[in-house]
């Protein structure tokens, strides 16, 4: 059985990419990340997840850099926006953006990959409902490809691992009816930046999850103190 490497992070759009890849019959390796996040509940949410799909190796790394990191999801001092994102700069990326994210997990997924011979790493990026983030682009995803076509020994030897994002030019809408489709766990996923015994219903991730179900005319199972009327 082809092997991949699945990044979970316990939200609606990386188990929807889990299941995507177990649909098309990988036996997956999940890849979750502790990277000083200020809740631990996403981290929760994927054990869940991973147990729930009987995944036999789900790979949590400490990597404890959250204090280096300017950003509101791992500094406290800073406030997760409510009343619409906080743009900084002329690029207008929000402060929920976490500096380098994307391109070090799917550098370590990457590497874990070719390790164990894992054909794919499969990644929930997506470019149409989401916060602006620039490590959610094709230009990030295509380069990063490109990298590792040059830079790994599977690359230059003409046989890479590949990035599979199969929700990248989703909407949000298309993903959740794509989780339904699939029977995914969505009661166990968890999307709110600020953690909690509920979702907020008012931070950005809670507004285009929100927003998501509402369109596909789907209910969400999560409990919301805000906004669960969409």
């Amino acid at each position: 059985m082809a092997l991949a490497i699945v990044l979970l992070s316990g939200g609606l759009d990386s188990t929807t990419a889990l299941a995507i890849a177990a649909e098309k019959g990988y036996g997956i390796v999940a890849l979750t990340f502790d990277y000083g996040q200020r809740h631990d509940r996403e981290v929760e949410s994927a054990r869940r997840v991973a147990e729930h799909y009987g995944v036999k190796r789900h790979i949590v790394i400490d990597l404890d850099i959250g204090g280096y990191l300017s950003s509101s999801l791992t500094d406290a001092s800073q406030e997760v926006p409510t009343d619409g994102l906080v743009r900084d700069g002329p690029a207008g990326i929000p402060n929920t953006y976490v500096p380098g994210r994307n391109m070090v997990f799917l550098s370590l997924a990457a590497a874990i990959a070719e390790g164990i011979g894992a054909e794919s790493v499969f990644v929930a990026a997506n470019a149409v409902d989401y916060s602006g983030y620039p490590d959610c682009t094709p230009e990030f995803l295509e380069a990063f490809q490109e990298t590792l076509a040059v830079g790994t020994k599977r690359g230059v030897e003409g046989r890479p691992v590949r990035v599979d994002a199969p929700l990248l030019r989703l909407s949000k809408a298309e993903i959740v009816r794509e989780a339904v489709r699939l029977d995914a766990p969505l009661d166990l996923t968890w999307s709110c930046y600020r953690g909690g015994n509920k979702a907020c219903g008012v931070c950005d991730s809670c507004r285009l999850r929100l927003n998501g179900f509402k369109e596909a005319g789907e209910s969400d199972p999560l409990e919301y103190d805000r906004g669960d009327d969409g």
